[in-house]
């Protein structure tokens, strides 16, 4: 009820001006951080998926947002941001939130964030893609870095140039090869290269080991 009452204080200036501000504010506060808190945990993904939205986060984009702050807060940021004329819309002037409905204004607003949310991530996947796709660039035409060589794509070659040895790779293995070498795990390379499965890549890997294997031991 004191929520109501605040809505129709708000009501009376068209949802604008000096109380309005104070509440978006604090509203946009309080958004950002359960968002970020929902992100870390991964919860919010079950919330969405309630709500008709599923995901499927892969490990590594669940391990990104448990791990970096700057991604959370991007996201949550860009959610916030759209989730607040949206509400300002639909639930104040549009009068879809109501005091009887059991939810109060926060809870509402967390509720448009949630249908706001799937399409930035989608936006960030996308982006984290291409992303990926220009460190393969990179990967595959700059010479191995000395702190790789504990991968056991490196050792097989041994002193070998690795550029060379991809040069007479087919497209797919040297994609896989390339990716393996600059540091990306097996799942992020199915995700990046549209794999099958992470099967799928340590047969491209394994094959190629012993390819080349059979090379090293023809020259001796």
């Amino acid at each position: 009820m004191a929520d109501q009452q605040l809505r129709n204080e708000m009501a009376k200036y068209n949802f604008a001006g000096k109380l309005y501000t104070k509440f978006q504010d604090e509203l946009a506060r309080y958004g950002m951080s359960v968002l970020r808190g929902w992100m870390h945990s991964g919860y919010i993904f079950t919330l969405t998926a309630s709500r008709g939205f599923a995901l499927h986060p892969s490990d590594s984009e669940l391990e990104e947002l448990r791990c970096d702050s700057d991604a959370r807060e991007e996201l949550a940021t860009m959610t916030v941001a759209l989730a607040l004329p949206r509400f300002r819309e639909h639930a104040l002037i549009g009068g879809r939130w109501r005091y009887e409905g059991g939810a109060n204004l926060s809870t509402y607003f967390m509720g448009a964030c949630l249908y706001v949310f799937p399409n930035e991530f989608r936006k960030r996947r996308v982006q984290r893609k291409k992303w990926m796709r220009q460190d393969f660039r990179d990967a595959v035409t700059r010479d191995p870095d000395a702190d790789h060589i504990s991968n056991p794509a490196v050792l097989v070659l041994g002193n070998m140039r690795v550029r060379e040895d991809l040069e007479r790779a087919d497209d797919r293995s040297r994609a896989i090869v390339a990716l393996t070498i600059d540091g990306y795990s097996q799942e992020e390379i199915v995700e990046l290269l549209d794999e099958t499965s992470i099967r799928a890549v340590e047969g491209v890997l394994y094959r190629w080991r012993i390819k080349e294997q059979g090379r090293m031991r023809k020259k001796g």
